[in-house]
């Protein structure tokens, strides 16, 4: 009897220090995450189940960041972003069978799932956080707390406070505040660019380019491309007509005469008319997409058509810690003289080089050619 209560005692404590898999001696951690939740783990957490902006995530843990990451949310990258996913899992083979705990936005997302990972921490999105309701609660019961992140919202506070967040919770506190100060920095630079200008913001329309030229697509308000186009000194031409995103009107669009347009392209699968864009995507490809939307009902009138300011710019670009090279790119479409001596391209490649398992490649930024 006494072999067994010891062989129990000893499975126990095995348990036990992997669910921790902390050392004795470390210290509480305090996190004040990017929806102003106060958050509390034991210690830095080397369990993690990371449930959105996995470009994110690693920059902040470096190398070898996906040996912590016990669960993710497949649909999101596998689904969504395919040809990102295929150059990662290239570079990284394991994130293949790190296991899928759902979405909880489509009501996948499976409380038992994560507590059977015993993660010590779980990073969601804010948009995540509110579809998850009670189960924030369930997880907390079982020791799992939750860390809530903000890129979406497109603003230096929740970028610089989801980037902190993550540092703290994992114990990269220093590469995160690195991440949190070089973005802040890109992004005043911007800023201080435009204000030199001293001319009005232009009328900027972005418009998703999932549907192609045929269907008035997503245009964005409240986040994602809607506050970086403010940022890169456009005049949004959807703000006060949609909230967050939503199409707006053929008749609307046309009478706003937008200087500039940008149509936001990815890597859709089975989307034959969408602006395709990503790695290893001919621009050559994106050019033929982007330009079919000239040929839209009294596009030809527009002036950002008759001055060829059409552009586009991948979506995966937005909702990052690289999205001051999507500004960049914006601001010097409209502010030439401004950003002579920036390359946004270049910009990308180096974020990617220095921060990223990946090499930047493919078709991510372009302007419509002839």
């Amino acid at each position: 009897m006494r072999l067994k209560s010891l062989a129990a005692a000893l499975l126990a404590a095995a348990f036990m220090l992997g669910h921790s898999a902390a050392p004795a001696h470390a210290e509480p951690v305090t996190i004040v995450d990017a929806a102003g939740r106060t958050v509390t783990l034991p210690a830095p957490a080397a369990r993690v189940v990371v449930t959105f902006n996995y470009e994110e995530f690693a920059a902040v843990a470096g190398p070898g960041a996906f040996d912590k990451v016990v669960g993710f949310t497949r649909t999101v990258w596998y689904d969504w972003r395919r040809s990102i996913w295929n150059k990662w899992v290239a570079a990284i083979p394991h994130i293949a069978d790190i296991p899928d705990v759902g979405l909880a936005y489509d009501g996948t997302f499976s409380v038992e799932k994560v507590i059977a990972l015993k993660p010590q921490v779980i990073i969601v999105p804010k948009w995540g956080f509110d579809a998850m309701g009670p189960m924030v609660d369930q997880l907390a019961a079982a020791g799992i707390p939750t860390v809530v992140i903000n890129y979406n919202a497109m603003t230096v506070p929740t970028h610089v406070a989801s980037t902190l967040a993550i540092g703290k919770a994992i114990g990269q506190e220093a590469r995160a505040q690195e991440l949190a100060d070089m973005y802040a920095a890109k992004v005043a630079d911007v800023q201080a660019r435009i204000a030199r200008a001293g001319t009005a913001p232009p009328k900027v329309y972005v418009e998703l380019g999932m549907k192609g030229p045929g269907e008035y697509d997503s245009s964005f308000a409240a986040d994602q491309w809607g506050p970086l186009t403010g940022t890169a000194g456009g005049a949004n031409i959807a703000l006060g007509k949609i909230t967050s995103e939503a199409p707006l009107s053929a008749e609307y669009v046309l009478a706003s005469k937008p200087d500039y347009i940008f149509i936001a392209g990815s890597n859709w699968t089975g989307m034959t008319t969408a602006v395709e864009m990503g790695f290893g995507v001919d621009p050559a490809l994106t050019n033929a997409r982007l330009t079919a939307y000239r040929a839209r009902p009294g596009w030809a009138g527009l002036p950002a058509i008759q001055s060829n300011h059409l552009y586009a710019i991948h979506h995966g670009i937005a909702r990052t810690l690289f999205d001051f090279a999507g500004m960049q790119f914006i601001a010097k479409a409209m502010y030439p003289a401004q950003f002579a001596d920036i390359d946004p391209e270049a910009s990308l490649r180096g974020y990617f080089a220095k921060y990223l398992p990946v090499a930047y490649e493919g078709t991510w930024l372009l302007q419509a050619k002839p």
